[in-house]
């Protein structure tokens, strides 16, 4: 590392105002932060302020999403393995969802990398820190039968729309993936609903055993439907949908792993699960059809609940910031999830929207907590 140092710094001056590539100077200094601690601090956007920087902050919430991440390649292909009636090893079915989604993966991590250098060039800024996380979390909350065309789409309407017209990384108040995602349920619904687009290969139907349907849970619930699979297969994530968001068991231990190197906040984890069941119970109390019955605990389960909850709801800049505002944030985002799941079943997958909603809500919510901390401190003194 030392050699990858001294080496930095002898030609660091071509890239410095003044040098022959200094024209280049934010793409280098991208480059440089990446592999070292650099020697300056934020100073907007993003509330960074202790020894650790905003790229290793953004790496280890990457570490947290590798376990999504490969056993969502490991679905792929088990599903199409059911889906095709082949019975495939372990390291066949992770091959083929490994070869099936490291594209989708590529061009995420290009089109928004190459975006966001393009945009800190003619800025000159440094280069965003943030699309390091946002190029997998987009990936991961996608069918895994989506065109490239469409990711890459996705992906330059969430790094320009979502973040550079706010002021970039740090200054966005809606969370990027979640764009990506809801830019595609708008513009291309048949590319991001129905039962055909979380098995690979259905949509074509050559080779597709006749029981195969590709039918999600959410599906299903919106079809006024029982679940068909177990809680426990729902759990651990052996079912059809996103490419990485089938595993609440896999996104609680990588929840675990935020919250205890503090990266994560648990709070708002918690509160987004307390809100969901508390909904969820109330409704069946009331019961009276398949909606209201559906069990409380299910709802955690299926669809992308634990994925949004701990990576999408938890993103430090879309987020309520004050303790009590995250409390608030993360239970409304709970709730609201449930009731669009129960009384709008045309769009059954609640927890993107009712996030999106509430990261517009965020500040007013950290408002009204610093008001209310005001006034009470104010009536001691009176």
């Amino acid at each position: 590392m030392k050699f990858l140092r001294n080496t930095l710094d002898k030609i660091k001056p071509n890239f410095e105002k003044g040098g022959k590539l200094s024209f280049l100077h934010s793409v280098f200094d991208g480059l440089e932060t990446f592999m070292f601690v650099p020697n300056h601090t934020t100073k907007s956007g993003t509330h960074i302020r202790d020894g650790i920087d905003l790229k290793r902050t953004m790496f280890i919430v990457v570490l947290a999403l590798i376990p999504c991440t490969l056993f969502g390649m490991w679905n792929i292909g088990y599903q199409h393995s059911i889906a095709t009636g082949v019975t495939n090893g372990w390291f066949d079915n992770f091959l083929y969802g490994f070869l099936q989604t490291l594209p989708i993966i590529v061009v995420s991590y290009g089109v928004g990398l190459g975006i966001e250098f393009t945009f800190c060039q003619i800025k000159g800024h440094p280069i965003n820190e943030g699309f390091l996380v946002s190029g997998l979390l987009i990936p991961l909350c996608l069918p895994p039968d989506i065109p490239l065309w469409m990711v890459a789409i996705a992906t330059a309407f969430a790094v320009i729309v979502g973040k550079e017209v706010f002021g970039g990384t740090g200054m966005n108040i809606l969370n990027p993936a979640l764009t990506a995602r809801v830019f595609l349920y708008i513009a291309y619904p048949a590319e991001m609903s129905g039962d055909l687009v979380w098995v690979t290969g259905l949509k074509e139907g050559a080779g597709i055993v006749d029981a195969s349907t590709g039918a999600t849970t959410l599906g299903l619930l919106a079809a006024g439907k029982e679940m068909s699979v177990s809680a426990w297969d729902a759990f651990i994530g052996i079912i059809p949908g996103s490419f990485g968001e089938t595993s609440a068991l896999l996104c609680l231990l990588g929840g675990a792993f935020l919250v205890l190197t503090g990266i994560g906040s648990w709070q708002i984890m918690l509160s987004t699960i307390l809100g969901a069941l508390g909904m969820g119970f109330i409704l069946n109390a009331v019961g009276g059809n398949v909606y209201y019955d559906f069990p409380a605990i299910n709802h955690l389960l299926i669809g992308g609940f634990m994925f949004g909850a701990i990576f999408m709801a938890t993103d430090p800049v879309s987020a309520a910031q004050t303790a009590k505002g995250k409390w608030i944030y993360g239970a409304l985002i709970g709730i609201l999830t449930v009731l669009i799941r129960v009384f709008n079943p045309a769009y059954p997958e609640g927890i993107m929207f009712a996030i999106l909603f509430m990261n517009v809500m965020a500040p007013l919510i950290d408002n009204y907590v610093v008001k209310s901390n005001i006034k009470r401190r104010l009536s001691r003194v009176a």
